[in-house]
């Protein structure tokens, strides 16, 4: 083991402070790698101020994260010293059931978190706010050289969060409306517009209209305007929402063509009421989770070729806590990434 800097969290009300953490030196199926930058996404927050149901502290978030291979184990093939890397969500999963063959290792049953989880050598797992991590390679990705590591980081949450829903629902043409133009939103229009779709947003205001165009959307409509939703009756293939409010659940369903789909993505806390005959006739309402290994690969690839970018504004580790009141009062534009230099003298 090798002690890390890294910046965490001593309860669910303490703020971001520096401290030690322990990574494992890499296993024959390991890279080790120095981490460059990690975004911040609002799960960081939910999940380290115990919103979410118990956490074990400290705890280290951070699940958007590149950097650049320091170190492989005997037996690795993919990756070599000096690669440019990333990590999302995920560290590991049994590699043995049918979710893992089939390439949807989010929803195997013994999934290993990228942070607030426990590893298979029983250590508790630490995410992007420090300075390297160990990781098995299956879970280790190729960064496209066309990509930036700073701009990279956000892909691997917010990229792949998009991506995945998008790619299972999307043909060139399609009507494509996306709910919220926030971290998840303003990739999630530019992945849409890439594939070909109609794109509009739909906002609480329009405020950030001149982006939702600039970012690839045609259209761009506010949901706190009166009439809005009448407008919209039966517009759209399919809605992505990346909010976490509830409010205006009746109003997507109802922007749907008689057979489109609204999936969810933004997981709000809130139960959502709807009535049941409003997804009538053939009216679909999905959640969606990440994805698997093979399609986190193939979504930085599409980016790299189409020019998917997220907008981002870089700060310092001390800057953590003022970035995250940011984040919950919707100020950032659009998303934060730390610096992983800041975090103290590398080892």
């Amino acid at each position: 083991m090798s002690l890390t800097n890294a910046y965490g969290f001593m309860s669910s009300t303490s703020p971001c402070r520096p401290l030690s953490i322990e990574r494992r030196e890499p296993g024959p199926t390991d890279v080790f790698f120095d981490i460059a930058h990690a975004g911040i996404c609002h799960s960081d927050i939910h999940t380290a101020r115990g919103e979410w149901g118990p956490v074990t502290y400290p705890i280290v978030v951070g699940h958007e994260i590149a950097g650049v291979v320091r170190e492989v184990g005997s037996q690795v093939t993919k990756f070599k010293p000096g690669d440019r890397v990333g990590v999302g969500c995920m560290v590991d999963s049994c590699g043995e059931c049918g979710y893992c063959f089939d390439g949807r290792e989010q929803f195997c049953e013994k999934t290993i978190w990228t942070y607030d989880s426990i590893d298979k050598f029983g250590n508790p797992t630490h995410g992007g706010y420090s300075q390297a991590i160990t990781v098995d390679e299956r879970f280790v990705f190729h960064i496209p050289d066309a990509i930036a590591l700073d701009e990279a980081a956000p892909l691997l949450c917010a990229g792949i969060t998009t991506y995945s829903p998008l790619k299972r629902w999307v043909a060139p043409g399609m009507k494509v409306a996306v709910v919220g133009l926030g971290g998840l939103g303003h990739v999630g229009v530019q992945i849409a517009a890439a594939m070909g779709a109609d794109v509009s947003v739909i906002s609480q205001t329009m405020s950030k209209s001149a982006d939702g165009l600039a970012f690839g959307a045609q259209n761009y409509y506010a949901a706190s305007e009166p009439g809005t939703f009448a407008r919209l009756r039966s517009t759209f293939d399919m809605i992505l929402c990346t909010v976490s409010t509830t409010e205006h659940f009746t109003g997507y369903i109802g922007a749907l063509t008689p057979t489109g789909a609204l999936i969810n993505v933004g997981m709000p806390g809130d139960p959502v009421m709807i009535q049941v005959r409003s997804l009538l006739p053939q009216r679909t309402m999905q959640g969606s989770q990440i994805g698997g290994c093979a399609e986190t690969q193939e979504m930085l690839n599409f980016c790299a070729e189409h020019g998917v970018r997220p907008r981002i504004e870089k700060i310092g580790a001390d800057q953590i806590d003022e970035a995250w009141q940011n984040v919950i009062n919707s100020k950032v534009r659009y998303r934060y990434v730390i610096d992983a230099d800041t975090f103290g003298t590398r080892g």
